[in-house]
């Protein structure tokens, strides 16, 4: 590639680099800034009691994070109107009132639940311990105002118990429960704060870094970026014949044909659906979209890997008469699945509309995982077929591992049925982070926090480095082995 044309291609990479940045703030909005959350809030079962004058009802909690914008709690009037004035409060170990907001008595409704915001967010720090403290000046026995109280959480399958850990204080004595009530909290990222410096120190490392590669190439000189764009637009046309054949060739002779695209992952779902929905009456919120989604992202890992795996066994004989870059071959067939990916998410946006979930514009931040697990079939792609070729029991072994994989990620099963001590050992499972971007971006319609896109490169291009050094180390001695 000669110079004059580095520059232009660098400076057109350059240019997409900072729409992207732009459009990914645009998309991703808050969620780059903050994550709100609602606390669990236990069922109410039973009215504590009138809420008199001198009375206090205290809730103690642990702070989680580091704002508490509101609370949402059941409060009843016993069915008359109330001319009471009703305090909620947050205060901190040394009963300093951290923020405090008040209702009348004549605007709640009976056995409702209630959103109280406070005019300035507690500022809170996570893992202290503070107070919810509800209290009224002028309630009277007749004219005041109850809240809830419980020690049970409701399921789609029953009220199971909870531990108590935090019990509720009404005049200094504690209750068998606590209050019925949920905070909504807020967390502050560092990335949303510094976003645009860090859009503009890593575009002025693209930029310098491209100078270097358009100087390199003025002079005739190489590097592995140079070489690997070489080789691209050398073997380009290779590659897509290499492309096309495989996937002709999945399809060759089946009446269907690329039909089997959209009707596996349904049919899949289908039969998944009815085990885990009926029999085992699964309590996941949308649960076939939830299916369908851990269903894609899966279908393409194994298709990918199985096809990865026999790239350059399948290919000997072209591989020992014409020479071309081996790498080539299982990157082929991982883009060859990768068409069967895209088609497959067709059924997935139908599975959307008919579930009523709404298209939102997070949905645009999809080929960012899209290209996650590309990136980590081709680094599998790239292990498998290199053992492939010494030792050919591989796909036999790979057939067993790939099961036990599919179990370990939270395809039909929440994630929350895992124990807490195993949890860390279960998020190792790079498919883990890319399926929960993807369910995030379609079954919440937001963007995944920093931390998750950060996961998802980890889970996917520490692999392909990794896959890449493996077979580079082993391809030459490749041809003596077919």
């Amino acid at each position: 590639m000669s110079g004059k044309n580095m520059w232009k291609g660098c400076a057109i990479a350059l240019a997409v680099y900072m729409v992207l940045a732009v459009a990914f703030y645009w998309i991703a909005g808050d969620q780059l800034r903050f994550r709100e959350e609602r606390t669990d809030c236990v069922s109410a079962s039973e009215p504590i009691g009138e809420l008199v004058q001198g009375m206090e009802i205290r809730q103690p909690f642990v702070a989680a994070a580091e704002e508490i914008r509101s609370v949402d709690m059941r409060l009843s009037t016993y069915q008359r109107v109330n001319s009471v004035r009703v305090l909620v409060s947050i205060v901190d170990g040394d009963q300093a009132v951290l923020a405090q907001a008040e209702l009348s008595g004549a605007d709640i409704e009976d056995n409702a639940v209630r959103t109280i915001p406070f005019a300035q967010p507690a500022q809170v720090t996570p893992g202290k311990r503070y107070e919810l403290v509800l209290a009224s000046p002028d309630g009277a026995p007749g004219n005041a105002v109850t809240a809830w109280q419980g020690s049970t959480i409701s399921t789609a399958r029953a009220e199971l118990p909870v531990e108590i850990t935090e019990r509720l204080l009404v005049d200094g004595a504690a209750r068998e429960g606590m209050l019925h009530y949920s905070l909504l909290t807020r967390s502050y990222f560092w990335f949303g704060s510094y976003y645009w410096y860090l859009v503009l120190g890593l575009g002025l490392l693209l930029a310098g870094y491209g100078a270097c590669l358009c100087r390199l190439a003025g002079q005739g000189r190489s590097s592995a970026c140079l070489r690997l764009a070489a080789a691209f637009q050398r073997y380009g046309y290779l590659m897509r014949q290499l492309v096309a054949r495989d996937f002709k060739t999945k399809y060759k002779r089946s009446m269907l044909g690329v039909l089997w695209s959209f009707l596996n992952p349904l049919l899949t779902m289908l039969v998944q659906y009815i085990v885990f929905s009926t029999l085992f009456q699964s309590d996941i919120p949308n649960f076939p979209l939830y299916l369908l989604s851990g269903i894609v992202c899966f279908n393409f890992f194994s298709e990918a890997t199985a096809m990865g795996l026999q790239s350059i066994v399948g290919n000997a004989a072209l591989i020992t008469k014409v020479y071309v870059p081996k790498y080539i071959y299982p990157v082929s067939r991982v883009f060859s699945s990768a068409i069967n990916l895209l088609l497959s998410l067709i059924p997935l946006l139908a599975v959307m509309l008919l579930m009523g979930t709404p298209v939102r514009p997070a949905m645009l931040l999809l080929p960012f995982g899209l290209v996650c697990l590309v990136a980590l079939c081709i680094g599998m792609a790239f292990v498998l077929s290199t053992l492939m070729v010494f030792f050919r029991d591989t796909q036999f072994l790979w057939g067993v591992v790939s099961m036990l994989w599919m179990y370990m990620t939270p395809i039909f099963y929440p994630e929350s049925i895992i124990p807490d001590q195993y949890m860390l050992l279960y998020k190792c499972n790079p498919l883990y982070h890319i399926i929960r971007f993807v369910r995030i971006l379609l079954i919440d319609g937001v963007s995944p926090e920093p931390k998750a896109y950060a996961l998802c490169l980890l889970a996917s291009f520490v692999p392909l480095a990794l896959g890449a050094a493996i077979f580079k180390k082993h391809q030459d001695k490749f041809i003596l082995n077919l």
